[in-house]
């Protein structure tokens, strides 16, 4: 056991990789709706195509890199790390691409879905390959909590300076308004509302268009020296895995066995839910922070006071399930997000009341972030000691977890924005019609609180709890 302690830096090296994939996320969940509708002025059905073909091609995407990294062969770098030293650079460019505005009158929407379904396809060949780095750094479950709970701990902080820098940067420039059409009168609503856009397309837009820019570049900056530290200060370790051949993994029959094992499928739909419930809150926030509630110019901060909260939990909640077990940690943690999710739609709206439940719903965003990760490596013991003999798959649990919950994600985005299109969204409005508040108070709350609840029911059936893990443990030394 001495010989797999894991040292400060190297897990410290090992969180860091996680930083870019929840920074791009951040700003991407968080700020590419109000991009695409308010600053590139997409209409709100294309919109809601962008965002849905981008996250299911996200989603798709994971069991193909998964596929390929089981065939990949173990070169001097290791299976895992040449994956994400060749993406890092193309992600980049890619990323950077999705908040230009290009100067073409048509193919605008094919612009952002080609540049969007890029950036997801290489950030995936960094993400589920350092996903399943998890399993290669350590034999140790107790090292692996700990990783992760550094991980964790880093991701959660890179959440918070994606929504930092994006949001500070564009929170910086005052993008105006446009008024109601019905202030001009009915008969020449449209011919007004024209002018106006044109007036305001060519002065007040240009700033907040190159604000976007400004922070995908610092963004883009941070994500390259994240990659390095990574890349520098882990070293992939080929006995933790167990692998002693360079044999390739038959993907099919390894996606079978893993599919057919009931721990992983009843994590899966638990976590599926949730991330459901979240996704939905974290899409439209900003939406419903500047329309329904009137923080035009407070939405940043507020997103902000979410993440910073959530960050400095992750602790708590690593000692918490450590001291009461994971499934406790379920329980308590993700259930605690439903009053505050209530509250900010039933209360009158209020700045203080809304910083409060910010704050206490980043308490349950943080054990949101933490669980899953720390669960799954439970469950790739539980299938190493139902199946010996059976190696190599680990590429398979982490990466068609992650396809679950974006292919519902993108589903889910794609038609809460439809949903605003239905309801009457108006683009760059100062104020939106009734229809369009009700919707995205039932977006953010209504919908999100019945996801967690029966993502609660759920987790009664996962069967993994301390006990069992601890035999497991057992079980496992005893087998090597």
């Amino acid at each position: 056991e001495s010989r797999e302690k894991l040292s400060v830096c190297s897990k410290l090296c090992y969180a860091v990789g996680g930083a870019p994939y929840q920074i791009t996320g951040c700003a991407l969940g968080f700020f590419l709706q109000i991009y695409l509708l308010d600053v590139a002025q997409v209409d709100a059905f294309y919109a809601s195509i962008i965002l849905f073909v981008g996250r299911v091609w996200d989603a798709i995407t994971d069991p193909m890199v998964g596929f390929f990294i089981s065939k990949t062969s173990w070169t001097r770098f290791g299976r895992l790390m040449p994956w994400i030293m060749f993406s890092t650079p193309f992600a980049i460019i890619s990323y950077f691409l999705i908040w230009f505005v290009p100067d073409i009158s048509t193919g605008q929407v094919i612009w952002y879905l080609v540049f969007y379904c890029a950036f997801q396809t290489l950030v995936t060949c960094f993400h589920v390959p350092y996903s399943a780095l998890t399993m290669f750094i350590s034999r140790e479950q107790s090292e692996r909590d700990s990783a992760t709970a550094y991980r964790m701990t880093v991701e959660v902080l890179g959440t918070v300076l994606g929504t930092a820098i994006q949001g500070q940067i564009v929170g910086k420039v005052d993008t105006p308004c446009i008024g109601s059409p019905f202030f001009f009168g009915l008969s020449n609503s449209s011919v007004a509302m024209e002018e106006l856009n044109m007036t305001h397309d060519t002065e007040s837009l240009t700033d907040t268009r190159n604000a976007y820019m400004i922070a995908a570049g610092v963004i883009g900056g941070l994500y390259i020296l994240c990659a390095l530290i990574l890349l520098l200060g882990v070293r992939e370790r080929r006995e933790s895995s167990e692998l002693q051949s360079d044999e390739p993994v038959s993907f099919f029959q390894g996606l079978k066995l893993v599919m057919n094992h009931g721990p992983y499928i009843k994590l899966i739909a638990g976590f599926l839910f949730t991330s459901l419930a979240f996704m939905l809150l974290e899409g439209n926030f900003a939406l419903f922070c500047t329309y329904t509630l009137g923080f035009r110019n407070e939405f940043q901060n507020i997103l902000l006071a979410i993440m910073l909260s959530a960050t400095l939990t992750i602790p708590f909640w690593q000692w918490f399930l450590t001291r009461f077990g994971k499934k406790t940690a379920v329980y308590v943690g993700i259930s605690s997000a439903i009053p505050f999710l209530i509250a900010v739609v039933v209360l009158d709206s209020n700045l203080v009341v809304t910083y409060v439940v910010a704050v206490a719903a980043g308490i349950s965003v943080a054990a949101a972030f933490l669980l899953p990760w720390s669960m799954l490596p439970d469950v790739i013991d539980d299938f190493k000691l139902q199946h010996p003999s059976s190696h190599g798959h680990e590429a398979i649990f982490f990466s068609f977890y992650v396809f679950f919950t974006k292919f519902t994600a993108g589903v889910s985005l794609g038609i809460s924005t439809l949903s605003l299109d239905f309801a009457g969204y108006q683009t760059r409005g100062c104020s939106q019609p009734g229809q369009v508040n009700f919707t995205l108070k039932m977006l953010v709350s209504a919908v999100p609180v019945g996801l967690i609840l029966l993502s609660l029911l759920l987790f009664k059936l996962y069967p993994i709890d301390e006990e069992k893990r601890r035999k497991n443990k057992k079980a496992l030394q005893d087998l090597r």
